[in-house]
């Protein structure tokens, strides 16, 4: 069954870093396009960065170009996310996605917070 778990997230002071990670499962992963989401609270799920299946492309949201960089190693099933100069408004729930039609899986959520 597919599976991911996700790693990483935590309690951190504005202009601080963290690693997300998220590793998955149950699947052929080397085939999916990958994508870390976030739900600020009481806002909409947005995207935040995607790697493609052989990493030839990445994409990132404006809001975090620069700050952010999404990785992924093929060989291990895992996707992480290297977040630096964090914000306040970075806080969010953030979620590991798989995409490959017509398939489309979630993580479960990790926490990050930024707070002073």
């Amino acid at each position: 069954q597919v599976q991911f778990v996700e790693s990483g997230g935590g309690l951190v002071q504005p202009g601080g870093s963290l690693r997300l990670s998220c590793a998955a499962s149950g699947f052929a992963f080397s085939m999916f396009d990958m994508s870390w989401y976030r739900q600020p609270p009481g806002k909409e799920r947005e995207e935040v960065a995607l790697i493609t299946y052989t990493s030839s492309n990445t994409k990132y949201a404006d809001s975090v170009k620069g700050r952010f960089t999404i990785s992924r190693d093929n060989a291990k099933n895992t996707v992480d996310l290297q977040m630096n100069s964090l914000k306040p408004e970075d806080t969010a729930v953030y979620y590991c996605h798989a995409t490959h039609r017509p398939y489309d899986w979630w993580g479960q959520g990790t926490q990050v917070t930024v707070s002073s």
